[in-house]
């Protein structure tokens, strides 16, 4: 009965327009905005600290657990990050990179080869092409592994978010709304099977990446899963479809970011760098989402480094696939901390293959104002703790979920809860019951976002830097919007039940 009425109540929550969540009156201004951006609410905030963002208008405080799709990850206006801007916006704002180079540009590349050479062990990527966004930074490294390659093709996997510019919405499989319209795309673009939703079991909600000792669980089919996209990969794809000698390079997010924040099973990320070591192809990550401690660690790949490799230093401790590393990996979001800069890492030798001239930009490596506030990031993320946040407040996010999906009042409601550190993801049975909690959570001043291909997952994606307390209120705010929601499908299963015992009586 519970099960019939949720599905009664996803069908009694229509499609609303892109602003059905706003919790404020429209300003007459947004007619000004064009309307191809969609907007979760029509909030205009006029400050931001920490996870807050603050309306001085209505006097509301919100708890953003969106980070600005996880731009934030140092928190709103981190007073190092601030003061950076400041100082810096003072001495130099903008030094065209190929005219002159901002003395902050190079302190940045310098920080980044010593956070990857220390805190992920990452010794060979060692040269950076600086950018604006995401999307232009997975342009760069498809266009880099090009030409160091000098072959063409590019596999990309089922899930995908790669950007919305045309190269990177050809690789993009997401969602549909990302290449609507927009085709023909760039060629040479080949996807491969990613170990996730079709292996699920349903009728139990359970999610393979669970540990668990009982032997019927899921977890036991996910080797099966694994196997079964490493072989299509191998047979379909590079025998089938693109052959090693004209595919330049294999491009994962290791943690699905549109596509459902779903972490990419270690041991899959591990056979992947191998095969790409074998056929000579490159390996790229994507970490423009999972990266900058998002998960727990400077990025979502150090994940999959298996333990008795000691992180590089055991048997084989100097090479590349044992350390997990990438050939190109690409940053953005939370790079800047609201500051929009990206950067693409690579090693010498395949940075001395792009040809001089034949990729840049005007602002890329020219804002000194970006590569400051980027330089003061890296300190508070790897000097004040923030990577031990993230991954006990993570913990404590999962616990509770876990908790709260089995509790007796909705355990269908809840169908799994996973992800990493904190980037999480709670998935519901329909898209209509997951923005009905969303929905709910927005009414108490909490902003969540959804993602996944039926844009039924609701994930969490605070500011790192977001406490104990705060983590508690939060969980408390979405156990009560899961109830909402549960009772306002027992109202429905009511409402129904009468409206059927009337229609019989009749």
């Amino acid at each position: 009965m519970f099960r019939q009425s949720l599905t009664l109540l996803s069908s009694t929550i229509t499609k609303a327009p892109s602003s059905f969540l706003s919790s404020s009156t429209p300003s007459p201004s947004l007619h000004l905005l064009a309307p191809v951006w969609t907007h979760l609410t029509n909030i205009q905030p006029t400050r931001a600290s920490g996870i807050y963002l603050y309306d001085d208008n209505t006097k509301e405080r919100y708890m953003d657990f969106t980070s600005g799709i996880g731009v934030v990850n140092t928190g709103h206006c981190h007073s190092k990050i601030v003061h950076a801007i400041q100082k810096q916006a003072e001495q130099l704002i903008f030094g065209q990179v190929n005219i002159v180079v901002p003395p902050a540009t190079i302190e940045l590349a310098q920080h980044l080869q010593t956070a990857l050479s220390t805190s992920s062990r990452w010794t060979g990527l060692n040269r950076f092409f600086f950018s604006n966004s995401g999307a232009e930074a997975v342009e760069a490294s498809i266009k880099l592994a090009r030409h160091a390659t000098g072959k063409s093709n590019i596999i990309v996997f089922q899930g995908s978010f790669h950007g919305r510019t045309h190269q990177a919405m050809a690789m993009t499989t997401a969602k549909a709304i990302y290449r609507v319209n927009y085709q023909p795309l760039p060629g040479g673009i080949f996807v491969a099977p990613f170990p996730a939703q079709q292996y699920w079991h349903n009728d139990n909600h359970t999610w393979p990446l669970s540990t668990t000792n009982d032997t019927n669980h899921p977890i036991h089919n996910m080797d099966t899963a694994i196997d079964y996209c490493l072989e299509e990969l191998q047979t379909s794809i590079l025998k089938g479809q693109s052959r090693p000698d004209e595919t330049a390079a294999m491009i994962l997010e290791p943690v699905l970011g549109e596509g459902g924040y779903i972490p990419a099973p270690p041991r899959f990320l591990r056979e992947l760098l191998r095969l790409c070591k074998e056929h000579d192809i490159l390996f790229i990550a994507d970490e423009v989402q999972s990266g900058m401690g998002r998960t727990g660690k400077l990025f979502s790949l150090e994940h999959a480094v298996q333990e008795n490799s000691g992180n590089g230093h055991g048997s084989g401790g100097n090479d590349a696939l044992d350390r997990m590393e990438p050939d190109i990996l690409i940053m953005a979001k939370g790079l800047g901390s609201g500051v929009p800069i990206s950067a693409i890492a690579s090693r010498d030798d395949l940075m001395k293959n792009w040809i001089p001239g034949s990729h840049g930009g005007t602002y890329g490596g020219g804002s000194a104002i970006a590569a400051a506030a980027a330089v003061a990031t890296l300190d508070v993320l790897l000097n004040e703790g923030v990577l031990e946040n993230a991954t006990i407040r993570g913990a404590q996010l999962m616990q509770e979920l876990q908790a709260l999906q089995q509790q007796q009042q909705h355990p269908s409601l809840i169908c799994n809860s996973r992800g990493l550190g904190l980037m999480v993801g709670t998935q519901f049975p329909s898209k209509a019951i997951a923005q009905a909690v969303q929905k709910e959570c927005l009414a108490r001043n909490l902003l969540l976002l959804t993602c996944a291909t039926k844009e039924n997952v609701i994930r969490w994606i605070p500011p790192l830097i977001v406490s104990e307390r705060e983590m508690e209120e939060a969980l408390s705010i979405f156990a009560d919007a899961v109830q909402a929601v549960v009772a306002a499908s027992s109202s429905s299963s009511s409402l129904a039940a009468a409206a059927a015992a009337k229609t019989a009586a009749a």
